[in-house]
């Protein structure tokens, strides 16, 4: 299938999380309907209700709640958002891939950031759900913000087309995620599409990377639109091989 897409058109959103939980739904079902015409987009991690450990039980229920409506809208788009979601007795940050009003992929983080007290409020996922997955043709995989460090997970997802990064990453460590975002895409020869949060102490600097390094990204901007071009996928893995 990846002979026959030649081009995806994205948008990675670059937007801070509101207190309230449908301020922040209303503003994603806004965005996905102005932008209907784009085949991809992406949210940062947790932007329906953010990290709130105070109400854990009802981020988890609002959550689910916001998922049943967001299938009800989203058809031929692929769109990708983390949310927190009650397992058991525990709770999980569950990264919810939606295409033609169904849930075609999950996946928990399984790195948790213990500098913000993750893992003292969340359960981490299993590593080996860390995988490509395909749609149309297409192999995706994702990685959930502090994922992003470990070059194990990375070597997991070899192969993948386009690597998404749903993120919540400290300003304090913003030249880090850039480095880190584009050196996958290089690495793995892959698009990165990374959305972060632009929340006042997140680093923003989402973006669209192509396999050779190739950035757009504008902190300014609420919107980073971009194109996927699988030809260029072909044509760097044709000439530079790494296996």
């Amino acid at each position: 299938m990846i002979n026959k897409i030649k081009t995806l058109e994205v948008v990675s959103l670059q937007l801070s999380t509101n207190l309230r939980y449908q301020k922040n739904l209303e503003l994603l079902l806004n965005y996905i309907k102005s932008y209907n015409d784009k085949d991809i987009i992406v949210a940062p991690e947790v932007f329906l209700t953010g990290y709130d450990y105070a109400h854990l039980l009802t981020a988890s229920q609002y959550s689910a709640n916001a998922i049943k409506t967001l299938k009800k809208v989203v058809d031929n788009q692929i769109v990708v958002l983390t949310i927190i979601v009650k397992d058991g007795d525990e709770f999980v940050n569950q990264a919810v891939v939606i295409h033609k009003h169904k849930i075609v992929h999950r996946q928990e983080k399984v790195k948790l950031f213990k500098m913000c007290d993750e893992d003292i409020y969340l359960q981490a996922g299993k590593k080996k759900k860390i995988k490509p997955f395909e749609i149309d043709g297409v192999k995706y995989a994702i990685l959930i913000c502090f994922e992003l460090r470990f070059k194990e997970l990375w070597k997991q997802i070899e192969g993948a087309d386009v690597v998404i990064i749903p993120a919540q990453w400290g300003k304090a460590r913003k030249r880090q995620l850039e480095i880190l975002s584009e050196a996958l895409a290089v690495m793995n020869q892959c698009y990165v599409i990374l959305s972060n949060s632009s929340n006042e102490d997140m680093a923003s600097s989402s973006a669209i990377v192509s396999p050779f390094g190739d950035v757009i990204r504008d902190d300014h901007n609420k919107i980073i639109q971009g194109t996927i071009d699988f030809r260029i996928i072909k044509k760097i893995r044709r000439y530079i091989k790494l296996d």
